[in-house]
């Protein structure tokens, strides 16, 4: 006969819902991510809306520092079939970034050197507050992409190989 079985388990951790909105994947493909930053977004009331329902497109959105302030342009927000009437929906809005001067200072000095940019590299939520990522980047030439995809490559084949040799 066998001995009593145990019968608990261990409990599971907790769900985390996924608070992305949208990510710009083409990023890390295109530049050397140096530096990132999280900042606030100000965004009207059909944008909110919208971006609840992830209709939102970063592709070919970068960040913009004039007279002291940072702007995100290229941030396409499609507005949903139920906007109000009354309000002009314009999906290419240029929507102002929240920053601190220090980070701003950061951003500019940075920027003013050749090669360099800042872009959108995801959109978020954090509690009820919708949160973008941007990143200090620095452009790739073809290159350096044709030498990250052989590496991305060779990391996949190496754990395909470790996986079968386990077995």
């Amino acid at each position: 006969m066998a001995g009593p079985k145990n019968t608990q388990r261990k409990p599971k951790p907790p769900k985390v819902p996924d608070t992305t909105i949208a990510q710009n994947k083409k990023v890390r493909h295109d530049y050397f991510i140096e530096d990132s930053f999280e900042t606030g977004i100000a965004l009207q009331g059909w944008e909110v809306k919208s971006l609840r329902k992830k209709k939102v497109q970063l592709l070919d959105s970068y960040v913009l520092i004039k007279d002291g302030e940072a702007f995100l342009l290229g941030c396409n927000v499609t507005p949903l079939d139920t906007t109000n009437t009354h309000t002009v929906a314009d999906p290419t809005r240029t929507k102002k970034l929240l920053l601190h001067k220090k980070e701003l200072a950061k951003l500019f000095s940075a920027t003013q050197q050749k090669g360099h940019t800042c872009v959108c590299t995801k959109m978020y939520w954090k509690g009820h507050l919708v949160k973008c990522q941007i990143a200090l980047a620095k452009g790739k030439q073809s290159h350096d992409k044709r030498a990250s995809a052989k590496e991305r490559e060779w990391n996949i084949d190496k754990q395909r190989i470790v996986r079968h040799a386990n077995r």
